[in-house]
């Protein structure tokens, strides 16, 4: 495996980061512990949950799963460096959402019950809270800091200008702010490149992909798929809409020698501001089967006719250009 800092910070985190979104509602109990013994194994030492997954409302089903996990001892917690969230729904109670110091405070308390550990090494905001005032957010962060129970604050679907904002408020306290930002990011998604990932690297924030494969629709799709999320009727749908190109997207990584996957990700990771991908492996076979991928090198060549098949928004001939130049000179 291969590491890199995270962001701006001197935290070593693996290029490819452990999606656990499945634990649970896709994959057992016991397939998921199986899953993280073989990403320790293999030197993936990032992952990724939130206090909503597993999809009942405020019973925390995929931290539980990990807590247990951690649990078991032989080191499991120590190797990990854990990454949860913060902002969605987990009570049935006005207070139970979003922001405010209170929901913060008792959502980082509950995680680490549930994770059964005593800090989060990354406590991220799962979405922008517009009407909760910046300084009210630091001043939770600040706390847990001193408390000792977080370790580094990452934002996940922000703007370009929130992230900003929130560096310069950040400045302005004497805080070191957010390191990461983990937003929706791949070939059929290239938005961020506009502002979200050059407002990244200009406060050097690490950006971590969720969904780099557009649901597995950039894994393959063209094979008839009979389960996973490309098999949904949604997923079925894009595929329709975007089959030219992913019929170019195939033909391209079968000159390459590499599956679509792979490939998907290797693109990602040839992008500097990039951390590390967020995958979601169902089964130890799938884990394996993705660690190719930080071995792939693509050249120019390569990235150009990426780019002739998913064009960048605001593209200007073969490389594209952030906000404005993407669309004002």
């Amino acid at each position: 495996m291969q590491y890199t800092r995270l962001g701006r910070t001197g935290l070593q985190v693996s290029r490819l980061c452990l999606g656990t979104m499945n634990f649970g509602p896709q994959t057992t109990p016991e397939d998921s512990f199986r899953i993280m013994d073989r990403a320790l194994e293999h030197g993936i030492n990032f992952w990724d949950t939130a206090d909503v997954y597993g999809w009942k409302t405020g019973e925390r089903i995929t931290e539980k799963i990990i807590g247990d996990f951690f649990a078991q001892g032989g080191g499991r917690r120590e190797k990990t460096v854990i990454a949860t969230k913060v902002y969605n729904k987990v009570e049935e109670w006005p207070n139970g959402q979003r922001l405010s110091k209170l929901r913060i405070k008792r959502g980082c308390e509950d995680s680490l019950k549930a994770l059964k550990t005593d800090y989060i090494d990354l406590y991220q905001m799962h979405h922008i809270d517009r009407d909760c005032p910046w300084e009210e957010v630091y001043e939770a962060f600040e706390q847990l800091v001193r408390e000792g129970k977080v370790l580094y604050f990452g934002s996940s679907n922000f703007a370009g200008w929130h992230i900003a904002a929130a560096q310069e408020i950040a400045r302005q306290r004497g805080f070191l702010g957010l390191v990461s930002e983990q937003s929706k990011y791949h070939l059929l998604c290239r938005h961020p490149e506009l502002e979200v990932i050059p407002a990244c690297e200009k406060y050097g924030l690490g950006v971590i992909p969720w969904s780099p494969l557009a649901g597995g629709i950039l894994g393959g799709a063209l094979q008839k798929a009979a389960e996973g999320r490309r098999a949904s009727e949604q997923a079925q749908k894009e595929i329709d809409n975007n089959r030219p190109a992913l019929e170019r997207w195939e033909a391209l990584c079968k000159d390459l020698g590499d599956n679509p996957a792979n490939v998907a990700l290797a693109w990602l990771l040839s992008n500097k501001v990039v951390t590390a991908p967020i995958i979601g492996p169902r089964t130890v076979e799938q884990l394996n089967d993705t660690l190719r991928a930080v071995e792939i090198k693509l050249n120019d060549d390569t990235l150009e006719r990426i780019d002739e098949i998913f064009p960048a928004v605001g593209l200007y001939g073969p490389k594209s250009k952030p906000a404005p130049e993407a669309y004002a000179w």
